[in-house]
Protein backbone atom coordinates (compact mmCIF):
# COMPACT_ATOMS: atom_id res chain seq x y z
CA UNK A 1 0.00 0.00 0.00
CA UNK A 2 0.96 3.59 -0.93
CA UNK A 3 1.46 6.21 2.12
CA UNK A 4 -1.81 7.11 1.17
CA UNK A 5 -3.27 3.59 2.04
CA UNK A 6 -4.52 3.20 -1.53
CA UNK A 7 -2.43 0.39 -3.64
CA UNK A 8 0.69 1.03 -4.72
CA UNK A 9 0.45 -0.72 -8.24
CA UNK A 10 -2.04 -2.25 -10.39
CA UNK A 11 -4.19 -4.93 -9.07
CA UNK A 12 -5.34 -8.44 -10.71
CA UNK A 13 -8.27 -9.29 -9.75
CA UNK A 14 -9.08 -12.92 -11.53
CA UNK A 15 -11.52 -15.91 -11.21
CA UNK A 16 -9.72 -17.93 -8.07
CA UNK A 17 -11.63 -21.05 -9.99
CA UNK A 18 -10.48 -21.25 -13.52
CA UNK A 19 -7.94 -22.88 -14.71
CA UNK A 20 -7.20 -20.66 -17.60
CA UNK A 21 -6.94 -17.85 -15.59
CA UNK A 22 -4.68 -18.99 -12.54
CA UNK A 23 -2.82 -19.98 -15.53
CA UNK A 24 -2.61 -16.66 -16.76
CA UNK A 25 -1.53 -15.38 -13.24
CA UNK A 26 1.34 -17.84 -12.88
CA UNK A 27 2.48 -16.60 -16.22
CA UNK A 28 2.34 -12.89 -15.00
CA UNK A 29 3.74 -13.60 -11.67
CA UNK A 30 6.97 -15.21 -13.85
CA UNK A 31 7.09 -12.34 -16.04
CA UNK A 32 6.94 -9.33 -13.67
CA UNK A 33 10.29 -9.41 -12.48
CA UNK A 34 9.79 -5.99 -10.64
CA UNK A 35 7.09 -7.44 -8.83
CA UNK A 36 4.30 -4.44 -9.51
CA UNK A 37 1.35 -5.73 -9.95
CA UNK A 38 -1.14 -7.54 -7.08
CA UNK A 39 -2.99 -10.01 -7.07
CA UNK A 40 -6.80 -10.72 -5.31
CA UNK A 41 -9.29 -13.57 -6.60
CA UNK A 42 -12.76 -12.44 -7.43
CA UNK A 43 -14.06 -14.17 -4.33
CA UNK A 44 -11.64 -12.71 -1.62
CA UNK A 45 -12.09 -9.99 0.46
CA UNK A 46 -10.31 -7.32 -1.48
CA UNK A 47 -12.29 -7.69 -4.88
CA UNK A 48 -15.31 -7.03 -2.51
CA UNK A 49 -14.75 -4.19 -1.74
CA UNK A 50 -12.96 -2.40 -4.26
CA UNK A 51 -14.34 -4.12 -7.45
CA UNK A 52 -18.32 -2.69 -8.13
CA UNK A 53 -20.94 -5.14 -8.09
CA UNK A 54 -21.80 -4.79 -11.55
CA UNK A 55 -18.37 -6.15 -12.62
CA UNK A 56 -18.99 -10.03 -10.49
CA UNK A 57 -22.32 -10.32 -10.50
CA UNK A 58 -23.29 -13.56 -12.44
CA UNK A 59 -20.20 -15.23 -14.43
CA UNK A 60 -17.54 -11.86 -14.23
CA UNK A 61 -14.87 -11.47 -17.18
CA UNK A 62 -12.32 -13.40 -15.25
CA UNK A 63 -9.30 -11.14 -15.42
CA UNK A 64 -10.16 -7.18 -14.35
CA UNK A 65 -7.22 -5.28 -13.30
CA UNK A 66 -7.44 -2.19 -11.06
CA UNK A 67 -5.07 0.88 -11.79
CA UNK A 68 -5.13 4.38 -10.56
CA UNK A 69 -9.09 4.23 -9.20
CA UNK A 70 -10.19 2.81 -12.39
CA UNK A 71 -11.31 -0.99 -12.73
CA UNK A 72 -10.54 -2.17 -16.92
CA UNK A 73 -11.67 -5.12 -18.43
CA UNK A 74 -11.69 -7.22 -21.08
CA UNK A 75 -8.86 -6.85 -23.48
CA UNK A 76 -8.10 -3.43 -22.09
CA UNK A 77 -7.29 -5.14 -18.70
CA UNK A 78 -4.74 -7.63 -20.47
CA UNK A 79 -3.47 -4.82 -22.76
CA UNK A 80 -2.53 -2.71 -19.35
CA UNK A 81 -1.31 -5.44 -17.68
CA UNK A 82 1.31 -6.11 -20.68
CA UNK A 83 2.66 -2.69 -20.06
CA UNK A 84 4.10 -3.99 -16.91
CA UNK A 85 6.84 -5.98 -18.35
CA UNK A 86 9.51 -6.35 -20.27
CA UNK A 87 9.87 -4.12 -23.43
CA UNK A 88 8.98 -6.87 -25.44
CA UNK A 89 5.67 -7.38 -23.68
CA UNK A 90 4.95 -3.69 -23.92
CA UNK A 91 5.63 -3.50 -27.44
CA UNK A 92 2.94 -6.26 -28.02
CA UNK A 93 0.36 -4.57 -25.95
CA UNK A 94 0.78 -1.07 -27.88
CA UNK A 95 0.28 -3.22 -30.87
CA UNK A 96 -2.42 -4.59 -29.51
CA UNK A 97 -4.21 -1.59 -29.03
CA UNK A 98 -4.24 -1.61 -33.16
CA UNK A 99 -7.25 -3.79 -33.15
CA UNK A 100 -10.39 -2.12 -32.46
CA UNK A 101 -11.62 -2.67 -28.66
CA UNK A 102 -14.72 -4.35 -30.35
CA UNK A 103 -12.87 -7.07 -32.34
CA UNK A 104 -10.44 -7.61 -29.01
CA UNK A 105 -13.04 -7.98 -26.99
CA UNK A 106 -15.02 -10.35 -29.03
CA UNK A 107 -12.60 -13.04 -28.77
CA UNK A 108 -11.73 -12.32 -24.92
CA UNK A 109 -15.70 -12.97 -24.44
CA UNK A 110 -15.78 -16.38 -26.45
CA UNK A 111 -13.03 -17.42 -24.60
CA UNK A 112 -13.73 -16.38 -21.10
CA UNK A 113 -17.08 -17.83 -21.77
CA UNK A 114 -16.00 -21.14 -22.93
CA UNK A 115 -13.03 -20.87 -20.20
CA UNK A 116 -14.36 -23.62 -18.10
CA UNK A 117 -14.93 -26.00 -20.44
CA UNK A 118 -11.86 -25.91 -22.43
CA UNK A 119 -9.74 -25.58 -18.90
CA UNK A 120 -11.56 -26.63 -16.79
CA UNK A 121 -12.39 -25.50 -12.52
CA UNK A 122 -10.58 -26.00 -9.74
CA UNK A 123 -12.50 -27.05 -6.21
CA UNK A 124 -11.04 -23.89 -4.44
CA UNK A 125 -9.03 -21.08 -5.22
CA UNK A 126 -5.53 -20.75 -5.55
CA UNK A 127 -3.12 -20.19 -2.49
CA UNK A 128 -0.26 -18.42 -3.27
CA UNK A 129 3.35 -19.76 -2.53
CA UNK A 130 5.26 -18.71 0.32
CA UNK A 131 7.44 -16.25 -2.35
CA UNK A 132 4.13 -14.86 -4.16
CA UNK A 133 2.45 -13.88 -0.52
CA UNK A 134 3.63 -10.23 -0.57
CA UNK A 135 2.19 -9.81 -3.90
CA UNK A 136 -1.35 -11.79 -3.27
CA UNK A 137 -4.08 -9.95 -1.52
CA UNK A 138 -7.01 -11.05 0.76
Amino acid sequence: MSESGGPEGPIVFFDGVCNLCNGAIDWLVKRDHEHRIQYASLQGSTAAQMVPDHLTEGDPDSILVWTDGVVLVRSDAVLKLLGYLSPGYRMLGVLGRIVPRFGRDAIYKWVARNRYRWFGKRDSCRLPTPEERATFLP
